[in-house]
């Protein structure tokens, strides 16, 4: 046997025909042959062919047994079975190539044209061998491509946000645990049943990735305002509600030069509909109810509690429980109710996230 050919085996209860069979390609391939499918079967769990010149009309077993047999185990599935039989009539063909028969080979054969038949089928099998390869390869290259965008991404947008926390240095903190608190709100509210609908398409991961965003447009605000440690005036605190319209504004140019759109809506939500509050009192559309989406309602009761609980420098922050007692007491006026009961059935979590 040569290890630089293509093996074949050769099946046939004719010793003749297995003789004929062997002598015509033992030229060009290291041929094999088996006198039973049984023997066959049983070579088959010690070695894989390239492929197998099978006969259809056999005793005990019968060549559709065979091929039945070799189809049902994945190590043999995709052997290339070529049909030898006497028998021309189109069912019998039809038959043995619904099977999974690659070829359909009428004896007595023509030595020649059995050696080109089985070329051609080499060939083909090599090619998708081949084509299987380059698209595995593809794909892994593909893979590998996303992934570095993705962490590229990944990277400028957290490097983006640690900045507009270290700059909004009063809320220390609060863009890591927003996230936190958002996972486990939004978990909650997928596991409840409740705005099914509108949650049907949510990505988790990916809508509690772009919270990181809902404050970006602080970046506009003049540090006078943002840093200054008493209370805003009217006027000051008109033009720290600005800060809303100005972080869509800021994802909006982003999108335009980007293909990842999934990732940016959910920021605009977040960025644009965090202030809104559910009796249609907030900023900066004064949004009412259900004209909120529902991930804006949840950032509301996120961002709010994370607020409550810090400290600031023109005050001290509330307890855990004071804080609860405040978001509930919300309900249906800045907060939408159901949002409000699920907070509530998750609060614990959130003080064990604002306690860090």
């Amino acid at each position: 046997m040569k290890k630089d050919r293509k093996t074949i085996f050769i099946v046939d209860d004719d010793m003749t025909n297995l003789s004929v069979g062997a002598g015509a390609i033992s030229d060009a391939y290291n041929a094999f042959t088996f006198n039973s499918g049984g023997l066959l079967l049983k070579r088959l769990e010690k070695q894989i062919p390239d492929l197998i010149l099978l006969d259809v009309e056999m005793p005990a077993m019968n060549g559709y047994d065979v091929i039945r047999e070799i189809k049902k185990k994945s190590a043999t599935e995709d052997i290339p079975v070529i049909f030898l039989t006497g028998k021309s009539d189109a069912e019998s063909e039809l038959k043995g190539l619904s099977m999974g028969a690659i070829d359909y080979i009428i004896k007595p054969f023509s030595p020649p044209l059995l050696i080109k038949r089985i070329e051609l089928h080499l060939l083909v099998e090599s090619q998708k061998t081949e084509l299987t390869q380059f698209n595995n390869n593809l794909l892994e290259m593909v893979e590998t491509k996303t992934k570095t965008v993705v962490e590229l991404q990944n990277a400028i947008f957290n490097t983006m946000t640690k900045l507009l926390d270290r700059r909004d240095d009063i809320t220390g903190g609060h863009i890591e645990r927003t996230q936190r608190y958002m996972h486990v709100l939004l978990t909650t509210m997928l596991e409840s049943g409740y705005y099914k609908k509108e949650s049907a398409n949510w990505d988790l991961d990916l809508a509690v990735q772009s919270t990181q965003l809902h404050d970006v447009g602080k970046i506009a605000i003049q540090d006078s305002i943002l840093l200054k440690p008493g209370k805003l005036t009217d006027e000051e605190f008109e033009s720290i509600k600005k800060h809303t319209t100005f972080g869509e504004d800021v994802i909006l140019e982003i999108e335009k030069n980007t293909s990842e759109h999934k990732f940016l809506e959910y920021a605009k939500v977040f960025a644009a509909c965090h202030h809104e509050r559910w009796d249609g009192s907030g900023y900066p559309r004064g949004l009412k109810g259900a004209e909120i989406p529902v991930l804006g309602r949840a950032m509301a009761i996120v961002d709010v509690y994370d607020a409550l609980v810090s400290d600031r420098p023109y005050k001290i922050g509330f307890s855990h429980y004071e804080s609860v007692a405040i978001i509930e007491k919300g309900k249906g006026k800045h907060f939408d109710p159901v949002i409000v009961e699920l907070f509530l059935k998750v609060s614990d979590q959130f003080n064990q996230i604002a306690a860090g």
